[in-house]
């Protein structure tokens, strides 16, 4: 039934025709970008939500297609049928632009955060700005997600959120571990890290040991204690 969608000239309305015919049939589609059951993510309002609750009605499952980018597939015929496109996310041919959504809703929500307290912000700087921290990184040239600059330091934030396990996660604890270090011996700057998500729970360890080493590590329940760091 979801093939009906493909190709629909006013997605809503073939939504809402389905929707009337078998409420049922938008149940499975989570499978549609790799998740199965009710996970936790971050919707575009960067609130945390069951996935399942973005199919109880029109309107929700409209905001579900078009921030997955699904509304663009279907409306242009991108796939020509979701027997297939299944077939093609379950070998795993989704799976980078699926972790880039998720991280770009993370950014946006850390953004939306930071604006809520007024704290001016800078997005995607890159090291070689500053001489200093270029030193200390060598030829890497870091780009950051964001820069919040005060009178006394400049915090250097890299954010993330994984909603599965992998070794992604235990690479960028040990990415991390290494550069956090280098910055804050710089006399003022200072690496933060914001991370969330489930997937950390089969990473605990490498969380632990990240610890440690970098004295700001915040997840969207701590970073309240971040933002009232730097507002002294």
């Amino acid at each position: 039934m979801l093939n009906s969608l493909i190709g629909s000239h006013d997605l809503k309305a073939s939504v809402e025709t389905l929707w009337a015919r078998d409420r049922q049939a938008f149940s499975v589609m989570d499978i549609l970008i790799a998740v199965r059951g009710a996970k936790n993510v971050l919707n575009p309002q960067g609130e945390c939500i069951k996935l399942n609750k973005m199919f109880d009605d029109v309107d929700s499952i409209m905001e579900f297609l078009n921030s997955t980018g699904l509304a663009d597939i279907f409306i242009h015929r991108k796939v020509q049928n979701l027997v297939d496109y299944v077939f093609g996310i379950e070998t795993g041919l989704d799976s980078n632009a699926r972790k880039n959504r998720s991280g770009h809703i993370m950014e946006n929500k850390i953004s939306q955060i930071l604006t809520q307290h007024n704290i001016v912000f800078r997005r995607e700087v890159y090291s070689r700005e500053w001489a200093d921290i270029a030193n200390v990184l060598g030829n890497d040239n870091k780009r950051f997600d964001f820069v919040i600059e005060t009178p006394t330091k400049k915090y250097l934030i890299e954010v993330n959120f994984y909603s599965d396990g992998g070794s992604k996660l235990n690479e960028t604890a040990r990415s991390y571990s290494e550069i956090g270090p280098r910055i804050n011996s710089v006399e003022g700057f200072e690496f933060v890290w914001i991370t969330d998500g489930i997937g950390w729970n089969s990473a605990k360890t490498k969380l632990h040991e990240a610890y440690n080493i970098i004295p700001s590590i915040y997840n969207l329940t701590t970073i309240n204690n971040f933002i009232t760091s730097i507002q002294q």
